[in-house]
């Protein structure tokens, strides 16, 4: 039986360990390198800033110790060069990937470089990974992989056709990391995250995902636009949920050589219940929203319904994710009032 969350933390903070986080200034990477530094793990970061930033590096330097941080290397770089993955990857005993270009609309916009990123790019950091002889390599993978299958709760062996460029992307990087374990014996885990929030996730720009999206513009006193009729529903998953998940897979390689994981909370919230939700917490912060949100067209290569079973990473991982949107909210909105203001 694979060990808690609460047990892993202490056998790490025990015995510390080097590890490679890719995307380090992004939303996931940079909660990621937080909790492993406030571990005392000694961490190498890796980002090109495609789309994180430099802000929140200065965050989690802010909120670790001047000996905490001192353990953290960060490398500039782009995961589309071999050579950068092979220096990250020296001497490297766990790899959390997260790099990846995000959002279904950017794909269908741009799917070249959502390719190029996420699939070569992916390639080479699982060369450079293998041929470093990592002990484990842990990846982002995406619930956008169920398609159109129409089954709900979604199993992690019953996938659809994708939908998206993105979609396809992600099926791709699970392809090439189960052959990599049948080819060379390489392990790997794909954690498949559904609608992932929290803190340090970017509300601006075209592609921002939809709860710091309304919440930066509810605390602004702006219009909210629901996509379609609010019925669309999503199993949002707070960040913490996301760390331990890492955390776990990283230390229970398969036997297998390759298993992949839905990483959620198994909690079905639509559109409107999310817009109240928000509204809620912004409240219980003294922000008082009273406009009606705005009805338009569904988006294209979304999905209606996505709801995860999670019993597989709660059976081999030891996964018990500890706060459910509401929770998730509750603890998020302070700093989304402080640095979406």
């Amino acid at each position: 039986m694979s060990q808690s969350f609460e047990q892993l933390q202490e056998t790490l903070k025990a015995n510390p360990h080097t590890w490679l986080v890719t995307g380090c200034a992004g939303f996931i990477g940079s909660n990621l390198i937080e909790t492993l530094l406030k571990l005392e793990q000694k961490v190498v970061g890796l980002d090109n800033f495609a789309t994180g930033h430099q802000r929140n590096l200065d965050e989690v330097q802010s909120l670790v110790s001047p000996e905490q941080w001192a353990n953290f290397i960060f490398i500039e770089g782009d995961i589309r060069h071999l050579d950068t993955c092979r220096t990250a990857v020296k001497g490297v005993e766990y790899v959390l990937h997260q790099a990846a270009l995000g959002s279904v609309p950017r794909s269908l916009n741009d799917p070249i470089t959502s390719n190029d990123v996420n699939v070569g790019g992916f390639l080479n950091m699982l060369v450079a990974a293998r041929d470093e002889g990592v002990q484990s390599f842990v990846f982002a993978a995406s619930s956008s992989t169920y398609g159109d299958h129409p089954d709900l709760p979604k199993v992690e062996d019953k996938i659809g056709n994708p939908l998206s460029p993105y979609a396809v992307t992600k099926l791709v990087d699970e392809l090439y990391a189960r052959v990599f374990a049948q080819g060379y014996g390489f392990k790997s885990i794909g954690l498949r995250y559904f609608n992932v929030f929290g803190k340090r996730q970017d509300p601006n720009g075209a592609y921002a995902a939809v709860i710091p999206k309304w919440a930066s513009a509810m605390i602004h006193q702006e219009n909210i636009t629901v996509n379609g009729d609010g019925e669309t529903s999503r199993d949002f998953c707070f960040i913490e949920n996301v760390v331990q998940a890492n955390l776990l897979a990283a230390v229970n390689m398969p036997e297998s050589g390759f298993e992949v994981y839905n990483v959620a909370y198994h909690a079905q919230t639509t559109l409107n219940t999310l817009f109240n939700y928000i509204k809620e917490q912004l409240l219980a912060n003294g922000i008082h929203y009273d406009k009606a949100p705005i009805y338009a067209d569904f988006r294209k290569g979304d999905v209606r319904h996505s709801f995860a079973n999670i019993d597989k990473a709660k059976t081999q991982l030891g996964y018990e994710p500890h706060y459910s949107i509401v929770q998730g909210l509750a603890k998020a909105m302070p700093w989304y009032i402080q640095f979406l203001k």
